[in-house]
Formats: structure tokens, sequence, C-alpha cells
């Protein structure tokens, strides 16, 4: 038993006596509304008697019906609870030992039962980074070699984007540019060439693994533009909602498997333009009402990206005192840059979130352009879409020539300049007859729903790691020596594994993140802050005595 403590992290010990508590919570919380259920039936069957007149006590008395029954609605559960008291220290205190996480801990029967979903869903993830450990840092599964054939690759492609034609193409209710469906169809069939990439090493498509990520980030600046534009919604909880969506899955596993931040760089990279996004809407956000004053933050962004990304030692003289939080070593390689990582993936696609934004400004005007062209005369209306389709087709053949064609190393000098056009040319095509706009392939949509799970879940229940920040250089063997019938297999599960993932993290966000209310939110996090460091500096002090 020592010996197998001394080989884990306070980090992770901490994670599997929380999991294992929490599933001792969640099986009482099970049992405990069980029994309630049992009893309602019985108070059931007790309330039709009384409504009968039938009921008696024991002395044979007749039973009157009254208000304090749960089945009349005087249950004390259904009594609107008060609002969280932060104004005062001792409010605070007050307010935070009776917040249901302290007292399921304290094995309060009452908040058991209460958040019996809360407990599930903790209980579920935990199970499965139980599942992420035991695949690639236990030696149960094999590590199987990866190989790459043009054939197969190109084969398993075409079948799924067959299979999306013909099982989920389906219509959305008005031909809108860049509608949400058609973004998440984007996302999805993208994921599935990056993923594709990863397990065969498909090292030839580099360049085109590079300008999906650029769309990715493109969404993040055209999605959160578009969305604080329209609304005007720079609340801290919606906010904070982002960031639990974008990090608290990443945590979890980092703190399982032992990795670094950035061994996962797509959730960094995220995080740091949505937060870019967000402040510079939510600065001066009555600015965003006037185009001018808008212009000008557009100006000032870029500004700072050059500044802040251009400028090396702006980057690392900012940053360095957050190495800790994005640094990265790799153990396979030699290199005492750790912060080199975080610059050349962050530097790559420095410019395109603004392109994104930029697009979600310009939008409307786009929508009526597309809206003028559909209701030209039939002849006025090809000759336009064609000479369209022309101009797209001669940039994207100098593109692809002149950029895309270059080696790897030269094609990432280019690519922060260049990415925005392969992009734009796809949004044109893409959107260019209603009838185009109309139609999504909800497979892909659907799969790029939990494209940020089925990034970070390819590391360890698809791919193998096998050492703590190690780059995933094997595959994850079920059944050996069948490679085709291995695939078929670890990726079903690998899929439905992200799938739950996606929905738990919604659902624990929910619990933990309130959009609207502040002062609960400031409660939860200083709960959650204050729980997680105690429990973790605990079992580091217990290890330092009597294990290491």
């Amino acid at each position: 038993m020592v010996a197998v403590l001394a080989a884990l992290s306070p980090g992770q010990v901490t994670f599997f006596a929380v999991y294992g508590w929490t599933l001792a919570l969640w099986l009482v919380a099970e049992f405990l509304n069980w029994r309630r259920s049992q009893y309602e039936v019985v108070g059931s069957d007790l309330e039709t008697l009384v409504e009968r007149g039938d009921a008696k006590d024991d002395r044979g008395h007749a039973v009157a019906a009254t208000s304090n029954g749960r089945g009349s609605g005087g249950s004390s559960d259904d009594a609107p609870k008060p609002p969280p008291r932060l104004l005062t220290w001792q409010g605070m205190v007050e307010d935070c030992v009776s917040s249901g996480l302290i007292r399921c801990m304290l094995f309060d029967l009452s908040a058991i039962k209460d958040n019996r979903d809360t407990l599930r869903s903790m209980a579920e993830l935990g199970s499965l980074m139980v599942w992420y450990f035991m695949c690639d840092r236990t030696s149960l599964f094999n590590a199987g070699e990866k190989s790459y054939s043009r054939d197969v690759f190109a084969f398993l492609f075409l079948v799924l984007t067959a299979v999306a034609f013909g099982s989920s193409n389906q219509l959305i209710k008005a031909p809108v540019l860049l509608a949400r469906q058609q973004t998440e169809e984007w996302k999805g069939w993208m994921q599935v060439l990056f993923l594709l990439y990863h397990y065969f090493e498909a090292r030839e498509i580099y360049n085109a693994i590079r300008i999906f990520i650029a769309a990715y980030v493109w969404m993040t600046g055209f999605g959160n533009f578009s969305y604080y534009y329209k609304t005007g919604d720079y609340c801290v909880g919606r906010f904070a909602q982002m960031m639990w969506r974008l990090n608290f899955l990443v945590f979890v596993v980092c703190l399982v498997m032992r990795n670094s931040y950035m061994l996962y760089y797509i959730c960094p990279m995220h995080t740091i333009y949505t937060v870019l996004v967000y402040a510079c809407l939510g600065i001066a956000a009555h600015w965003n009402q006037h185009n001018g004053l808008l212009a000008v933050k557009m100006v000032l962004a870029l500004v700072f990206v050059l500044v802040f990304w251009d400028i090396k030692g702006v980057f690392y003289f900012v940053w360095k005192p957050l190495t800790w939080l994005v640094g990265y070593d790799d153990p396979r390689k030699d290199d005492n840059d750790v912060l080199y990582e975080w610059f050349f993936r962050s530097s790559l696609d420095r410019f395109v979130w603004i392109y994104g934004m930029l697009c979600a400004w310009a939008h409307p005007h786009a929508s009526a352009l597309l809206t003028l062209i559909d209701n030209l005369p039939a002849v006025n209306r090809a000759l336009v879409r064609s000479a369209v389709l022309s101009a797209v087709a001669v940039v994207g053949y100098f593109w692809y020539v002149h950029v895309y064609c270059l080696p790897k190393l030269e094609y990432n000098a280019a690519h922060p300049y260049t990415s925005w056009i392969p992009i734009t040319l796809y949004m044109v095509v893409r959107n260019m007859t209603p009838t185009l706009r109309l139609h999504h392939l909800r497979l892909y949509g659907w799969l790029g729903c939990i494209t940020l799970e089925t990034y970070i879940g390819q590391f360890h229940v698809w791919l193998k790691t096998e050492i703590a920040d190690g780059q995933p250089k094997a595959l994850l063997e079920l059944l050996p020596g069948y490679p085709l019938l291995n695939f078929a297999a670890v990726t079903a599960g690998y899929v439905y594994v992200s799938y739950r993932l996606f929905l738990l993290t919604n659902s624990l966000k929910n619990a933990a993140v309130p959009h609207s209310n502040d002062t609960l939110l400031l409660r939860n996090v200083i709960v959650m802050a204050v729980v997680g460091a105690g429990l973790y500096f605990a079992t580091y002090a217990l290890l330092d005595m009597f294990v290491y």
C-alpha cells in the first residue's frame, strides 16, 4: 500500500480519496431517495383513505387531512431558500458552512438526499477518470504502434461523411448565414480529421490541421463577439460559465493524470482568446454602439497582439511568473525553454480571433448581401454566383500553390498572416445558396458539440501517453492483432465517454456556476477553493510524514 501511494502525487491521492467519499455519498443518497419514495407511496395511500374518510388511527379515531404533509404542498423542501449572506465576515462563514458541498462532506443526510443528482454526476465523473487512469497509466491494456495508410485514412473519413449525408442531413428553419448548426457541423468534420491525424500520425496533412485549429480560434472570436454584441450580457456569471466549460474537465484530468495544463494546449489557447474577446467588448461597453469607437477597439486589439506576441520579450516577461500554469517540458525531449510551447501555439493564431470578431461585426451586412443576391433574377443570380465562385477558385489556387504547399517550418511562419484566407473561402462556398445554408449534417454537428471532450480524451482512452506530460505516441489496444477491429472498439468507447463527460460538465456547471447570482457564485468559488486547497495540503502533509 505504501509503495502504491509513493508512486502517486498528492493531487492523485486527493482525487481518489474524494472519489471514494463521493461514491459513498451518492449510494447513501440513492438509498435515502429510494426510502423516501417508499414512504411517499404509503403516504399517498393514506391520503386517499383520508379523502374517503376511511382512515383511522390506532385508537379508531378518524384521521383528518392536514396541510403539513408533503402531498399537500406544505413540505419545507419547497420553501424559498434565503439568499447567501456574504456582506459580513460572520455571514460569509455561516453561508459557506451551510452550502450543500460542506453539508454533504459532514454527512448531513438532508443535504445528501437533496443533492442526489449532483452527487451522481460527481461519482460518474470520478468513475470515468478512473477509466482514464486505467487505460493510460496501468499495464491492463497494451500500447500499439501507430501506422499511416493514406488509403485507410481517406476511407474512414469518406465513409463517415457518406453516413452523415445519408442519415443526418437535416434542415434548419431559415437560410441563415453561419447558423449555429452549420458552425457545429464545421467543427465536427474538422475534429474528425484532427483526431485521425493524431491516430494515424498523418504528417502529410499537418498544414491542414493548422488551418483547422485556426478555424476553431476564429469561431471563438466570432461566437463570443456575436453573443456580447447582440445581448450586452457581460455578467460575471456568464463569463464564469465559459471558463468552467473550457477548463473544468482539463483541470480534473491534469490532477488525475499528473499532467501539465499546456499538454492540452487547445484549452489555454481558447481560454486566453475568450478572455481577450470579453475584455475587448466588456471594457467601455458603451463604445460598442458606435461603429467608429468599435473600430478603435479593433485597432487597439491588433496593436495589443503586435506588442504582446511579436515582441517576444514582452510575451516572456508577462508569462514568466505564470510558468507553473502555462509551462511545459516534454519528458521525451531536451528543451529548457518551458514557455516555448505556449508561445509557439498561441502565436500561430494570434490574429485570427480578431478576424472572427470582424466577421461577426460584418455578419448583418453579409447576410443582407446574400439576400440581395438570392432575390436577383435567375440569370443575374447565376452570373453573380459564378463570378464569386470563380474568384474563390483563383484565390484558392494561388493560396494552395504558394502557401499551403510550403514545408512545415516555412508554412508555420506564414500561417498567422494567411489562415484567414481558407477560412473565408470555405465560408463563401458553404453559404453561397439558400439550399446550402438550409442543410446541415447533424452527425458532424453532434460531434462538433463534444470537440473539447474528444480532444482531451484522445490522449488517454484512444491513444496512450504512458508517462506524465508525455505526448500520445502509442495507440490504446483492446484487441491486439486486429488493428481495424481495435480501432472500432476503442473509438466507440472513446466517443461514448466523451459524450458523457460533455453532459456531466454541463450538469456540474449548472450546480456550481449560477448565471445571474454573483453572490452565490462568490460563495461557491470560496467553498470550492477552500475545500480543494485544504484537502490537497492535508493530503500532501500526510504523505510527507508517512509515505515519502
